[in-house]
């Protein structure tokens, strides 16, 4: 069936909207409250079939390049949204856009049914009435509530209270000591009003530190004098200071979207009892052109995905935008009352939004001096991909003799890697080929929780390159991948250096670049912290197994019982889980029950 004829078959029901190349790549993905007349827009009709001119440059160009079309038919538009949301996270069309950042921010909160309560971080509403919340905190959670136990003299640990004894941090003067003496409740509130407005005043939180700091130092505690210096600089660097002043305690959540030419950048200011508490952003490439409502609806999505915050606030958005209603209509679900979504054109909340826009033209600005854009855009060049690579991930695995046997994948964006979303892996598969199958499958099996990148690297050549596009394509996912390898010397791949030069492996070329060329020395770069990542877990999993190993020995298990083991079994875990009767198949009873009693 031509795209025209599916076009004039499409329903008039709600539904979601597929978009292929000529190559069976996907496109786009959309939603519809009319599938039929949602996907009517894209086109004009006469004299032939051909992009709505009225579209913008984004759309037009997808539509040029678009030779057929899937549909999904829904029960309403709200079930539309949610699916396509969930599809553009996990397949990464060419012309959508795409937002990583879904993950909850953590909120200090105070239960005050207990006798002497303490405050404690959670990311999610507690089952209780008493509990009082204060967030949600970007950065620095963390580092608010150990400061908070520094200067005031709460009960420092859950379990302090249990002990019914005087502990260490009575006798530091950290701690009334109400586990053994009897405070009254009068003069443990003293307490938590102190910390209460520590949490709600920065600059009088900081003021404490500072303080607290300057005697350290002076008592030659240096040590614990640095560790503030640290706590309050995170501290700092979480707050934006405002001279907006609001005669009322109100609470609002800020989204602001600007953009330059290549990237746009999502500003989200949090405001609780008329002052700002916490800030977050997030850069998203522009890899064809800017969609207002898009980026809108995808940080909203992305932000009030499925439950419910700890505090509502009235949510305040840079404008208004075309899905401005399904969206306010998907926040009052996840809500469970109707959701206040506001573009507001004067007065302060026009103020806080200035002030949301500000700081996103000065992250842009810096953007532009820190990202390594010219790098980037040569090797996208040079490989012909897709997109410019600002977000990488780079996969290597690591053994010894099939022992140990794991993957690693680091991340690579804004001009450094990304710690934080370093994954490893324990593997059960033994050869080279085998492993970075279970590694790339694992990961794109997580790309509903965390989407895909611009690119992929592997550690490897063209066989692995191959395996990475056949994991994709039976995916039917949109990703960039390369590989880097040695040459072969005497029929052996050399890592040392000076032994043998690397290549650089794409879909359609074979790139022997000298050792002096930048975007070899970039690849490399990335190439090395992944074997770096994945030698250093390699090691410590090795350590343990090693630990473990000894340890059953000397119950009377042999090595070459415990090789059998594993080999079955595949790992130490793996073996603790088993039953006694599965054991026993491999061993005899007796060992099987030796064992089991050394896992109790």
């Amino acid at each position: 069936m031509t795209l025209e004829e599916t076009i004039k078959q499409l329903p008039d029901t709600p539904g979601i909207y597929q978009y292929f190349d000529k190559n069976n790549r996907l496109l786009y993905i959309g939603k519809a409250k009319s599938l039929k007349n949602r996907v009517k827009s894209y086109f004009s009709f006469t004299p032939t079939l051909r992009a709505n001119p009225k579209s913008s440059l984004r759309i037009i160009k997808m539509i040029e390049q678009a030779v057929s079309l899937n549909y999904i038919v829904v029960n309403s538009e709200h079930d539309a949204l949610i699916l396509e949301n969930s599809l553009i996270k996990q397949l990464n069309p060419k012309y959508n856009i795409l937002l990583r950042d879904d993950k909850t921010y953590p909120y200090i909160y105070i239960d005050r049914s207990q006798k002497y309560p303490r405050f404690d971080i959670t990311r999610k509403i507690l089952p209780s009435k008493t509990i009082k919340y204060y967030g949600p905190y970007s950065i620095g959670a963390r580092d608010i509530l150990d400061s908070v136990y520094e200067i005031s003299k709460l009960v420092q640990k859950k379990g302090c209270l249990k002990s019914k004894k005087l502990c260490l941090y009575y006798q530091i003067d950290k701690c009334l000591g109400p586990c053994e003496l009897p405070i009254s409740q009068e003069r443990y509130q003293e307490e938590i009003d102190l910390a209460s407005s520590l949490i709600q005043n920065k600059k009088l939180l900081i003021k404490n530190l500072q303080e607290k700091m300057e005697f350290y130092a002076q008592e030659m505690r240096f040590e614990e004098a640095a560790e503030l210096r640290d706590r309050i600089e995170k501290i700092t660097r979480s707050e934006i200071t405002s001279n907006i002043d609001f005669a009322t305690d109100e609470n609002y959540d800020i989204f602001v979207i600007e953009n330059s030419s290549t990237r746009a950048v999502i500003v989200r200011l949090f405001m609780r009892h008329g002052k700002i508490i916490s800030s977050s952003h997030d850069f998203i490439q522009l890899n064809n052109g800017f969609d207002k409502n898009e980026f809108y609806s995808r940080a909203l999505l992305s932000f009030y995905a499925s439950e419910k915050p700890p505090i509502i606030a009235p949510i305040l958005v840079g404008e208004k935008f075309e899905d401005m209603e399904i969206i306010q209509e998907h926040i009052s679900t996840v809500f469970q009352k109707k959701a206040n979504l506001l573009a507001p054109l004067k007065g302060k909340k026009k103020e806080l939004l200035n002030l949301a826009k500000l700081n996103a033209s000065e992250l842009l600005k810096g953007d532009l001096k820190r990202n390594d854009t010219k790098i980037l855009q040569e090797i996208q060049t040079l490989c012909q991909l897709e997109r410019t690579p600002y977000r990488v991930e780079i996969f290597d695995n690591s053994h010894m003799a099939g022992v140990a046997t794991v993957g690693a994948m680091v991340v690579y964006e804004n001009s450094s890697f990304d710690k934080k979303s370093y994954r490893t892996y324990h593997l059960e598969a033994k050869d080279e080929y085998a492993q970075m199958r279970e590694t790339l499958t694992r990961r794109v099996e997580s790309f509903s929780k965390n989407p895909p990148p611009d690119l992929w690297i592997l550690d490897g050549g063209a066989t692995l390159l191959k395996l990475a596009f056949e994991i994709l394509e039976s995916n039917a996912v949109n990703l960039d991948v390369i590989a880097i390898s040695k040459e072969k010397v005497d029929a052996k791949a050399h890592r040392a250096k000076g032994k043998a030069n690397d290549i650089i492996y794409t879909q359609t070329e074979v790139f022997r670049l000298k050792n002096s060329d930048k975007r070899l020395q970039w690849v490399q770069n990335l190439r090395d912290e992944a074997h770096r990542s994945a030698i250093t877990f390699h090691k410590k999993t090795k350590l343990k197994l090693d630990k473990e190993s000894k340890l059953l020995s000397l119950h009377g298990i042999s090595q070459a019982k415990i090789v059998k083991l594993l080999q079955h079994f595949g790992t130490f875990d793996e073996i603790r889980k088993a039953s006694i009767d599965a054991i026993s198949e491999l061993l005899n009873q007796n060992d099987a029950k030796t064992i089991k009693n050394f896992y109790k």
